[in-house]
């Protein structure tokens, strides 16, 4: 179930020396953390959330072949891709941003990944297919397949799925600038991973991008008003679509090294609002991330025309530093980032591997980050990223890690169909609709361990509920794991 939607039934001295404070909290510690082992299971987990016609290859046994007709009442081809959570909806939004973030996490941290790099190549082209699937025909972006209200009425495995497969699309009448720019992102950037991979391949991807990205901009609007009974509360945007442009073209830009768009960037950073919100990042606001991703281009001395990007992104440090108060973003007792609403996880890892990028970007620059009167090292980003990740890994007050698999303690009844329900080999017969309610319910660990899965996490109070229900909480989401896998990657390199 997509964590938006309805359950089923100036720093100054002495602040400084408490962000330092807060980075070593007496948690439980473990001595050293198996970061490779991590980053191994948080790759593995996009093979549990495979939907389509599996490989050969394909490592998590106990999934199936699913949703393999997805499309057809549409007249196309939509199979493949990634189901979101843990409900069996493919929402094109999250997933387009899952894809970016998975390529990114491969473009600045694959060179930490080892033998895993291949994996994660394949996390992405497995979404990246799907993607091209949704987008080949001009003018059309398909953003959504499964009607997600008939889906979050079941509890059943994707591989018995009989809930509506309806199909959504955007189009010139219909306009999802939000949705369609995610997507341009995602090729875009995409398209560096398999640049000397595979490079026709890559052409595919940042040709497909640049006209995903034309439509976007020509056919501007938000996707939850075209769309708004099939996407909303659950992937509904609510931040508005000005920023997936910015983030698009930037991404162009860095895919292409094309003028136009680092002119289509500067023209437009006021009107489509580079400025707002400058600590939120996610599958709905990419203001932070448009900020350090252009930062890089300055502080490598090549871009002073996006100087007050790299401005916002320093504004952006300085707000999530631990012993500042602001309004957006806190603390738990232990030390977890923690913002309002559902799924903090995605937020913990997203803002972290901001961090860690940044940090890198600055290192390379010999910079530092001016916050009032003092100023945040590279190392000291880099410590606060590596403490989120700790706390994720089992460094926190209830010694638990929250990655399935990881650890000698973690979640064991995840908000997951699949995970939770008996597999396919251990009960070949159909488990219907209401039939797995049994199985929502039910006390019981689940029998089918998704490793890697990182679930939505604790709340303010560092409490954590291990139970289904609690989606918020218990439930995975492939946009947690996405930056996870770079931060992993980075810290396997650098412990």
């Amino acid at each position: 179930m997509a964590p938006k939607s309805f359950s089923f039934p100036g720093i100054f001295p002495a602040l400084l020396a408490s962000s330092l404070a807060l980075l070593l909290l007496p948690t439980p510690i473990i001595a050293v953390h198996d970061y490779h082992d991590a980053l191994r299971k948080s790759i593995l987990f996009f093979e549990g959330q495979r939907s389509g016609k599996l490989p050969p290859d394909q490592r998590v046994k106990w999934r199936r072949d699913s949703a393999l007709r997805d499309g057809s009442t549409a007249g196309v081809d939509l199979t493949g891709g990634y189901y979101d959570a843990g409900d069996n909806v493919k929402f094109g939004f999250p997933m387009a941003f899952t894809t970016t973030l998975l390529a990114w996490s491969i473009i600045d941290f694959g060179r930490n990944m080892g033998p895993e790099l291949k994996n994660a190549v394949k996390a992405v082209k497995w979404s990246t297919d799907y993607l091209l699937k949704a987008t080949a025909k001009p003018g059309v972006v398909y953003v959504q397949v499964g009607d997600a209200y008939s889906d979050h009425s079941c509890w059943e495995r994707p591989e018995d799925m009989d809930t509506l497969r309806t199909v959504y699309k955007i189009d010139n009448a219909h306009p999802g600038s939000d949705v369609a720019g995610e997507t341009a992102a995602a090729l875009a950037a995409a398209s560096i991973v398999f640049r000397s991979r595979d490079p026709a391949y890559s052409r595919l991807l940042l040709n497909r991008a640049v006209r995903v990205f034309n439509f976007a901009d020509k056919h501007r609007g938000a996707y939850s008003s075209s769309l708004h009974a099939a996407v909303c509360p659950f992937y509904c945007d609510v931040n508005g679509y000005q920023d997936e442009l910015l983030w698009a073209a930037a991404w162009l830009h860095k895919a292409s090294r094309k003028r136009a768009y680092r002119e289509y960037i500067v023209k437009n950073e006021v009107v489509l609002r580079a400025g707002d919100t400058i600590n939120e990042f996610g599958w709905d606001n990419k203001h932070a991330g448009i900020n350090v991703l252009i930062s890089k281009e300055v502080l490598m001395g090549r871009a002073d025309y996006f100087e007050s990007f790299k401005q916002n992104a320093d504004s952006f440090i300085c707000s999530i530093l631990p012993g500042i108060t602001h309004p957006q973003v806190q603390y738990s007792p232990g030390g977890l980032i923690f913002k309002a609403g559902g799924s903090n996880m995605q937020h913990v890892t997203s803002l972290s591997f901001l961090l860690l990028a940044y940090s890198n970007y600055l290192s390379h620059a010999n910079k530092a980050v001016p916050c009032g009167e003092r100023s945040a090292s590279p190392a000291l980003l880099k410590q606060l990223a590596k403490r989120q990740v700790n706390y994720i890994l089992g460094d926190n007050p209830l010694g638990m890690s929250y990655m399935v698999g990881y650890g000698s303690r973690f979640p064991q009844r995840i908000h997951h169909r699949g995970s939770s329900l008996p597999s396919v080999a251990a009960h070949p017969a159909r488990i219907g609709c209401k039939a797995g309610s049994r199985y929502y319910l039910s006390p019981s660990p689940n029998p089918n361990l998704l490793l890697g899965a990182v679930v939505g996490g604790p709340n303010v109070s560092d409490a954590f509920p291990d139970s289904r229900p609690y989606f918020q909480e218990s439930e995975p989401t492939t946009y947690i794991n996405a930056p996870l896998v770079g931060l992993l990657a980075f810290f396997s390199a650098h412990p």
